[in-house]
């Protein structure tokens, strides 16, 4: 350091690429899961989806997560971006890009043994969720009603 000017170190946390989907049915509500025990904030409701893996886009891996998690398929085209949620968490940078769907083929079966529920967008206030899924509430409000 010269001239006694203090240098300022940022202190990066690795990010990490989540998907999600908002899944819509024929009456405007839409899906969320409890996280299940032994999962890092188990209890809370999230929107269904997961981590982005190596090489996949964020498409793919909720595709790929909607399947594992609920047994439903949905094609890519059914997918469509809607808005997504950044937030900084103690060890890691989430960044979660969350899809609106209306389209899946197959009945919505929790497969790994989570509570769902299926909520109105005026009561999703009234499930306690993660820091990063909690923001994204006022525009599924404001689009669904």
């Amino acid at each position: 350091m010269r001239g006694g000017q203090v240098r300022n170190q940022i202190m990066t946390k690795p990010i990490l690429l989540v998907a999600a989907a908002a899944l819509v049915d024929v009456d405007n509500r839409v899906l969320i899961a409890m996280r299940p025990e032994g999962k890092p904030m188990a209890g809370l409701w999230e929107f269904p989806g997961g981590k982005v893996g190596p090489g996949e886009t964020p498409e793919e891996a909720l595709r790929r997560e909607l399947r594992e998690e609920l047994a439903i398929d949905v094609c890519e085209t059914c997918l469509a971006p809607f808005t997504f949620a950044s937030h900084a968490y103690p060890d890691f940078h989430l960044l979660m890009p969350l899809f609106l769907c209306r389209n899946w083929e197959g009945d919505v079966t929790p497969i790994e043994g989570q509570e769902i529920k299926w909520v109105r967008t005026t009561r999703l206030a009234d499930y306690p969720m993660p820091p990063a899924d909690a923001p994204l509430i006022p525009w599924l409000r404001d689009l669904l009603g």
